[in-house]
């Protein structure tokens, strides 16, 4: 189970949103092996007032959150992130110094969905990868 947020300027991820969303997506299936179709995006397109960000970036300047179960390895997640970063340069022409990543493991109990207690959910792929 994973869910993202992708925060940016309005102005450059209105546009974009179809691509970088497929793109994420790759990523996500490829690393973590989720099944193709648990997609759960968001976007939270900002205007320039409402998203402040350091120096050296430009208007480019997006944030991909990743929230999951936990139990997937350290060399799953630097994977991850590592073709994220590829992948979106590749796809976008998102510089790595205009992305940040972040991700959070959860316990699986912490999560509710169909009614349920994510610990109580079988899933249909595995999380320990």
């Amino acid at each position: 189970m994973s869910q993202i947020k992708i925060y940016g300027l309005r102005e450059n991820l209105d546009p974009i949103k179809v691509e970088l969303s497929d793109v994420i997506h790759s990523c996500v299936v490829d690393a973590l092996h989720l099944p193709p179709d648990k997609r759960a995006h968001r976007f939270f397109p900002l205007d320039p007032a409402d998203f402040y960000y350091p120096s050296g970036r430009t208007t480019k300047y997006t944030i991909i959150e990743i929230s999951m179960f936990e139990g997937r390895s350290v060399a799953t997640k630097k994977h991850l992130i590592r073709i994220l970063f590829e992948r979106i340069q590749q796809h976008l022409n998102i510089l790595p110094q205009d992305l940040e990543i972040t991700i959070t493991d959860t316990p699986k109990h912490n999560w509710g969905f169909r009614g349920m207690s994510g610990d109580e959910i079988e899933l249909n792929y595995k999380v320990e990868v």
